[in-house]
């Protein structure tokens, strides 16, 4: 019947910590690449979108006017 006890303090202190331990590791993924990784997506974004640019029908009125 005896409960834990538990130090409010260190508790709060704990719970702190972790969350100040989590926004870090965000930062850390979102922000901690390298110039080469960054050159890389973007490069790789550009070329999708070349691509996808590239598949686009013309419009039926351009068409019209190249006839």
């Amino acid at each position: 019947m005896s409960a834990t006890v538990i130090n409010l303090r260190q508790a709060r202190k704990q719970k702190a910590r972790d969350t100040k331990a989590q926004s870090a590791a965000e930062n850390r993924r979102k922000f901690g690449r390298t110039k080469a990784e960054k050159s890389q997506e973007e490069a790789e974004a550009t070329l999708e979108t070349k691509r996808f640019e590239g598949h686009k029908l013309t419009s039926i009125s351009s068409r019209k006017d190249e006839d």
